[in-house]
């Protein structure tokens, strides 16, 4: 990649085609998902998946999720049991990612992070799907943003956060669900952990699987683990009901800010999360507050990126 800044593709035939070009050459495309704007390479390229380890600053032991076009693709690169299969069978595609035991695969052993785990979705957002087929290879494709910042729901936040980093920006759009995929890892021995909340809420991955078991802190495993992500670069208080003088707030039901999540809705707030720290980002607020939100459904993976942030 040369210093220029990147390509704005729109979402048509040949901004799809384009994107497809670019990364099967090995270069950087920021992709819209449903969830937040990805870094795509292609994950059978070492220089391609180092490059989008060097555009974020990404530490070397954080694995990449790895994404797929069809259930076929997910099943040479890891181990489908019966819960991965009917997980994917009722969340695929979509916002769920499956951390599974990995299969020989001419996958970058840096996409796992040397681990002998992968970690698989299937993204449900048209355009990148269309771009999936085209290639029809795997992409590894972390948030389209420097490492620890906030995550981009919109091309201009991937701009702003990587400028000449990257290739292309394929055009999608504002994402939809507005946090990143849940996380689930399927052990062996039959029992199960939530690695990172998300648009999927545990409770519905209990219904089928039985209750998960707990983390006792053995490394980071998937993206997100992170004690400290999705930092705004500001101090950031939360369960706040009114700001202070020197606060931008967020606001969410009652709670009336410079920036409202929404007046109760928890899937419009966690579209809106990150738009909102982006706001408040940029203004002439020092610090930020941010009004309390239930943690319950989707609401626990707002909290969980919120904590990430102010820690």
């Amino acid at each position: 990649m040369s210093g220029k800044a990147p390509e704005r593709l729109a979402a048509d035939a040949a901004g799809i085609a384009r994107a497809a070009e670019l990364l099967r050459a090995g270069e950087l495309v920021a992709v819209p998902t449903e969830t937040v704007y990805g870094l795509a390479a292609r994950a059978d390229k070492e220089g391609a998946v180092a490059a989008i380890f060097r555009a974020k600053g990404r530490p070397d032991f954080n694995p990449l999720i790895v994404h797929v076009a069809s259930l076929e693709m997910a099943r040479g690169l890891g181990r489908l049991d019966e819960r991965a299969e009917a997980l994917a069978a009722r969340f695929w595609p979509g916002p769920l990612t499956l951390v599974l035991p990995a299969l020989p695969s001419a996958l970058v052993p840096a996409v796992s992070a040397g681990l002998p785990t992968v970690a698989l979705r299937m993204p449900d957002h048209p355009a990148l799907r269309r771009v999936l087929d085209e290639l029809d290879l795997p992409l590894a494709a972390p948030s389209a943003n420097r490492s620890g910042a906030i995550s981009p729901t919109a091309p201009g936040h991937v701009a702003n956060s990587l400028g000449e980093g990257l290739a292309a920006i394929l055009d999608g759009g504002p994402c939809q669900r507005g946090v990143e995929s849940t996380i689930a890892a399927l052990r062996a021995d039959g029992a199960w952990q939530l690695l990172r909340p998300g648009p999927v809420a545990q409770e519905e991955l209990a219904e089928m699987l039985g209750p998960p078991s707990e983390l006792h802190n053995a490394g980071i495993e998937a993206p997100g683990q992170l004690a400290r992500h999705y930092s705004p670069g500001k101090p950031l208080r939360l369960e706040a009901r009114k700001a202070r003088a020197d606060e931008y707030l967020i606001g969410f039901g009652s709670v009336a800010g410079d920036c409202s999540l929404s007046e109760g809705d928890l899937a419009l707030a966690a579209a809106r999360l990150y738009a909102c720290l982006h706001a408040a980002a940029a203004s002439d607020k020092p610090r930020i507050a941010v009004a309390p939100v239930p943690d319950h459904g989707i609401g626990a993976a707002i909290n969980d990126r919120l904590r990430r942030a102010a820690a």
